[in-house]
């Protein structure tokens, strides 16, 4: 086994176009990487989606196989009882617990899907998923008090990123990056590690936030809006923040540059529990008369063959007899039925009756296994140009504002991969390849294999070499 450094920078909703293209002439320290180095857009799950995307990049395991299909999960063929995916729900090993055994030391910052944190050989801090600072959110748990010492109260998220303050919102946002780069450089400085990973949230919630302002192509952008330059200015001072980092590493570090999926703007939403009414496949005891939440309590199960969830995809849901409490689909029927749903969904059109171009997913015919209890399907509507409305009481099914609070952007299927090495960067290299058909499965069995570790058989992506 080799002596090798591994630092993975993660980048929650880092895109090519903004990365790779539009922005990169304003970011030297990423151009560097990217000339040194490997690079290319690697992608995502499906969905695309934080959760379950960075663990599926940790395990190399898909959705299905994780049992996890996005935040909240069914956790029976009831109508209202669901679980939030947390780390408990994870039973594949990530990276560091592999590392962990070989023991190695690894630093684990902010990475989604690692709260309750689970013990390893090092340190980990979870993510924004941490329902509150009070908790248990460190391992080992006492560090947290060290962790808020170094940063001055460290900040796991901003909170409240659907919003119209936006000058709260952007002030939120450099404050939790320049204090998890200030505990990342601090524990690069002073702790004992062989693998460092951690995920900065900031891309994602300025996407969110500030998409509209910066994108000509939005249909709400304003030419010469005082927010104008926030992407633009986010990305610049990320790319400071990381050439923060690079003094501190030792030449025999290997650095990757992830993110787990890309963005996109976003034209609208699709009022999907509409469109089932409007189809037949959903019938409601009462039509509610002004926007309303879509609750089990409002649907009439007897006559109802389908329902679906909001979001930046969709989850469709059968109602099938002998499977849910009060099921209208024959078992018989089923395929049948489910593939009348695949065609209408993606013939779903635009005002001016022009398809959207919506794809809808089977489970089993995209994941190697499903375990837990997935969707019946995955849609992406309008391609993910549009997201899931899941509410009713629209007179349309067309909807131009989010029932979740304002949102500029969606998720896209292909994030981002760069890796260099420290001895490239300082040489000067610029000899950069760019790779393609990369996916997000491959990046656990990559890090073992810098470490000079087998790749378990389980893992379903392959080394990028």
């Amino acid at each position: 086994m080799n002596k090798a450094k591994v630092l993975v920078i993660g980048l929650d909703c880092a895109t090519p176009q903004f990365l790779f293209d539009q922005f990169l002439p304003q970011l030297p320290t990423i151009r560097a990487l990217k000339e040194s180095g490997l690079w290319g857009e690697l992608k995502s799950t499906v969905p695309p989606i934080t959760v379950p995307a960075w663990t599926s990049m940790m395990t190399s395991r898909d959705p299905g196989q994780l049992g996890v299909y996005g935040f909240r999960n069914r956790k029976d063929y009831s109508y209202d009882r669901m679980f939030f995916a947390n780390s408990r729900v994870i039973t594949d090993e990530p990276v560091w617990g592999v590392l962990s055994r070989e023991r190695l030391k690894s630093i684990v910052i902010g990475v989604p899907q690692t709260y309750p944190p689970k013990p390893l050989n090092g340190i980990l801090v979870s993510s924004f998923l941490t329902p509150d600072k009070s908790l248990n959110y460190t391992y080992p748990s006492s560090f947290k008090y060290e962790l808020d010492r170094i940063a001055g109260n460290y900040i796991i998220d901003v909170e409240g990123f659907r919003t119209d303050d936006k000058d709260r919102l952007l002030s939120s946002i450099y404050e939790m990056t320049e204090k998890r780069f200030k505990v990342v450089r601090h524990l690069l400085r002073e702790a004992d590690w062989d693998f460092f990973m951690f995920v900065e949230m900031g891309i994602d919630r300025i996407h969110h936030g500030f998409w509209r302002f910066c994108d000509p192509t939005h249909r709400l952008y304003i030419p010469g809006n005082p927010y104008e330059k926030a992407i633009p200015d986010y990305y610049k001072y990320l790319d400071r923040q990381i050439a923060q980092l690079l003094p501190l590493l030792p030449e025999e570090t290997a650095i990757l540059v992830v993110s787990d999926h890309g963005a996109k703007p976003m034209q609208g939403g699709i009022a999907i529990n509409e469109w089932l009414q409007k189809c037949g496949y959903l019938k409601l005891k009462v039509r509610p008369k002004t926007q309303a939440k879509l609750t089990p309590d409002m649907i009439d199960w007897g006559h109802t063959a389908a329902w679906g969830e909001g979001g930046y995809y969709s989850r469709i849901f059968m109602n099938v007899k002998g499977r849910e409490p009060q099921g209208v689909v024959s078992p018989g029927d089923y395929d049948k039925v489910r593939t009348e749903l695949v065609q209408a969904l993606e013939s779903i059109p635009d005002e001016h009756g022009k398809s959207i171009g919506s794809r809808a997913f089977i489970p089993e015919e995209i994941y190697r296994q499903c375990r837990n209890i997935p969707p019946d399907l995955v849609l992406y509507l309008g391609d993910l140009d549009w997201r899931s409305i899941g509410s009713v009481g629209y007179d349309s099914i067309w909807v131009y504002e989010n029932d979740t609070g304002p949102d500029d952007a969606n998720h896209a299927e292909h994030g981002i991969f760069i890796m260099s090495r420290m001895k490239q960067i300082k040489a000067g290299a610029h000899n950069g390849e760019k790779r393609l058909g990369l996916s997000l499965y491959d990046i656990a069995p990559t890090i073992l294999d810098l470490f000079g570790l087998p790749i378990p058989e389980k893992m379903i992506g392959k080394v990028i070499a």
